[in-house]
């Protein structure tokens, strides 16, 4: 310490008794309680408004701030910025009917859902599983190939799968041929439903899960499915949230791209391999948690969900 800070420190001692530095006010705030309450409502009203879009509304009032500043001004309000999650658009009627829905079977028992085979489509890119990867590295090295993600145009190509799963396990997993139409669904179905559903250990009575697309829909479909008195579940349209599959696709694709495919050919193999690799717990986890969806969507009337 300088000669200059001890001979303070006595000074102080001796006319108050104290060392302690007293609390001091600090710099006077540039934005005032009135224009925090308005920087709150305006993004209250409208999450999406920016930071800058802010500033310029404190600059308009002849107050210039930085943009963290503001930052940490919404943060002491409890708002903060986070990415939005991207969900199906609802429209009135479809919340109408997810609603129905889910009032109508949030009491049916587990037996109800371990007799439904679930099914869906789903596509899977050959190199399309590497966004939001992170690497560790030092200052003004970004651009060294081991730092480099790269990238391959269209994700270097990719197939469309058709799966099914019930309480037991996982069932046929099939790779869609071209653009799938009505004729080709029609086709898995009659190859690939009975055969799962035998290997599933369904029941008499088991019930076909499908979403509203309209290759589904279609007046030879819905034929086809006559036909061979299939029992379909009644279904909300853009309701991806609803159908325990879609958490498999997830799990599915992670798995295929931490085994890093070459070509489409192991794509596909690997896709087969690891989806048989599921176990039935899983999906029984799945299915148990299920009134939980539709307690949430009743919560939401109808609206959105975070499954």
């Amino acid at each position: 310490l300088s000669v200059s800070t001890v001979r303070n420190i006595l000074r102080k001692w001796k006319t108050t008794g104290s060392v302690q530095v007293k609390a001091r006010s600090g710099r006077p705030r540039k934005i005032s309680d009135r224009q925090k309450r308005r920087m709150v409502r305006t993004v209250r009203v409208n999450p999406q408004t920016s930071t800058k879009d802010l500033q310029h509304h404190l600059a308009a009032d002849g107050v210039t701030v930085h943009r963290s500043t503001i930052r940490r001004t919404l943060h002491k309000e409890m708002l903060y910025a986070r990415v939005m999650q991207r969900k199906p658009f609802l429209r009135p009627q479809h919340k109408q009917s997810r609603l129905r829905y889910a009032q109508a079977h949030l009491d049916k028992p587990a037996s109800f859902w371990n007799k439904v085979l679930w099914t869906d489509e789903t596509k899977i890119e050959l190199f399309g599983h590497n966004k939001g990867r992170y690497a560790w590295r030092k200052k003004n090295t970004a651009f060294q190939e081991k730092h480099l993600l790269p990238t391959v145009k269209y994700g270097g190509g990719s197939i469309m799968l058709w799966g099914c799963v019930a309480s037991a396990g996982t069932g046929n997993l099939v790779k869609v041929e071209g653009r799938m139409d009505s004729t080709q669904y029609q086709q898995i179905l009659e190859t690939n439903v009975q055969e799962s559903v035998t290997k599933l250990k369904l029941r008499r009575g088991w019930i076909f899960q499908q979403d509203n697309d309209p290759k589904h829909c279609s007046k030879s479909t819905k034929a086809f499915m006559q036909r061979n008195k299939y029992n379909v579940l009644e279904w909300p349209s853009q309701s991806p949230d609803l159908n325990i599959i879609e958490n498999l696709w997830c799990e599915l694709k992670r798995a295929v791209h931490a085994r890093k495919p070459s070509n489409l050919n192991e794509l596909e193999m690997f896709c087969k391999e690891e989806w048989s690799k599921i176990p039935s717990t899983t999906i029984q986890t799945l299915i148990g948690t299920y009134r939980k969806r539709l307690e949430a969507v009743i919560s939401a009337k109808g609206g959105s969900t975070k499954y």
